[in-house]
């Protein structure tokens, strides 16, 4: 009986193993076209800090711990030499303040996992690999796959790695892409993204109020707050329009 068990188990511990296989590859498969968008603005980046006097050694080490496009950008724009640390730092940390927005949303999916497994989950964690997850859990039920999260953060993570460095190494050959167009890549995404979260103007509303309140703080205050002021009144809008709706 108990050779029988032990049998049992492990037929359904292979099952669980496929399964999980099955949505990381899901996860990878779904992520390709966002990948490939990755592609021109790794390059863009890679080729813009090697301009600024980085190191083609350190772009893939600093896109590599800090994974945050928009702040990567800024910081390269703000580089001189020698770099001002503490301005870099404080606008890193300010346009990446989404992300604790970010991760509030995804915590009650990644309440049950360990807290390990919960932390490198958060890591991975991009605005693409973010909307993508929560959309397939509206797809299926509101049941989040972190397998398929996972496949979509890993494959959208290296690929960012990978060309931020060959944009570093290619710097010189490529010249400035922007005058390409290569620099719409990224919001050509955003907007595909927004697509697929759509669930009509009047859950929109809360997106317009932060739309308003970004573009006003850009128009009016220097510096990143536009990021700041935008998540908050999102947040706020949702919040009282949830409310008045109830």
């Amino acid at each position: 009986m108990r050779t029988e068990c032990n049998e049992a188990a492990a037929i359904v511990g292979s099952g669980a193993d496929r399964s999980r296989r099955d949505e990381v590859l899901r996860g990878l498969k779904a992520a390709l076209p966002v990948m490939i968008s990755f592609v021109p603005f790794a390059l863009v980046l890679g080729a813009q800090a090697t301009r600024k006097g980085i190191d083609g050694a350190v772009v893939p080490m600093m896109t590599a711990l800090n994974f945050g496009g928009g702040s990567e950008f800024a910081a390269v724009e703000l580089w001189t030499s020698p770099p001002h640390v503490a301005l870099i730092v404080a606008i890193t940390l300010l346009i990446n303040s989404r992300h604790i927005l970010m991760g509030a949303v995804l915590s009650p999916y990644l309440r049950t996992l360990p807290r390990h497994r919960a932390l490198s989950a958060l890591f991975f964690m991009c605005d693409e690999s973010w909307a993508m997850g929560l959309a397939d859990a509206r797809k299926r039920s509101d049941r989040f796959s972190v397998p398929y999260y996972l496949g979509v953060s890993l494959g959208l993570y290296f690929t960012w790695v990978s060309f931020t460095a060959a944009g570093a190494v290619l710097g010189p050959v490529i010249g400035d892409p922007t005058t390409l167009g290569l620099d719409m890549a990224f919001p050509a995404v955003f907007l595909v993204m927004l697509r697929g979260m759509w669930k009509g103007p009047v859950a929109a509303r809360s997106w317009a109020v932060s739309l308003f309140a970004a573009v006003g703080t850009y128009l009016m205050v220097p510096g990143a707050w536009y990021v700041v002021s935008g998540a908050l009144a999102g947040v706020v809008a949702a919040y009282l329009l949830r409310e008045r709706v109830r």
